[in-house]
């Protein structure tokens, strides 16, 4: 039996189409820290409602560096949008680098912006070196308006033109 792993109080949803085995089995390549738990099956019972065959994958429990997602194969009813985004905490250009890497992969190359992208799933992500959140609450509001400046103008957020960029160089 798979482990259980969804043990928090609110877990994010992902409704894909047809591809949260492949979705799931991507993310747990992209994390270090990642596992996949339990995977349940459509019965023959609603197939009226949801039109799955009995036996296809419903959903895939796994965890992402300590995060719980459960993944849902429910059709193509719904897309993924930019209103929700996933943040990846990062503490240097290399972890910046190696997710803004994997994910964009077969992303949406116009949907990268910021330090936002969309990954081949449709999922976004927001790729972020944690000194923005430093940078952000220092008093000197030139300093966070020279940073914000360059930030609008990058795809990949890069540390050192942010830093820069902070400070007035």
């Amino acid at each position: 039996m798979a482990k259980k792993i969804i043990t928090q109080k609110i877990t994010p949803n992902l409704w894909f189409n047809m591809q949260a085995e492949e979705a799931v089995n991507f993310y747990l390549t992209v994390f270090n820290n990642a596992g996949k738990g339990r995977v349940a099956y459509y019965t023959g019972t609603g197939k009226e409602i949801h039109g799955m065959d009995e036996g296809t994958v419903l959903t895939i429990e796994f965890e992402l560096e300590g995060q719980t997602f459960l993944a849902l194969n429910g059709g193509p009813h719904f897309k993924f949008n930019e209103a929700i985004s996933f943040i990846i905490n990062c503490k240097d250009q290399d972890e910046v680098d190696y997710y803004w890497n994997k994910l964009t992969e077969g992303g949406d190359e116009k949907a990268q912006i910021c330090g936002w992208l969309k990954d081949k799933f449709g999922v976004s992500w927001q790729v972020s070196p944690t000194i923005i959140d430093d940078m952000l609450q220092d008093e000197d509001n030139s300093k966070k308006d020279r940073m914000m400046a360059a930030l609008m103008k990058m795809k990949k957020l890069d540390i050192k033109q942010l830093q820069d960029a902070f400070d007035g160089k």
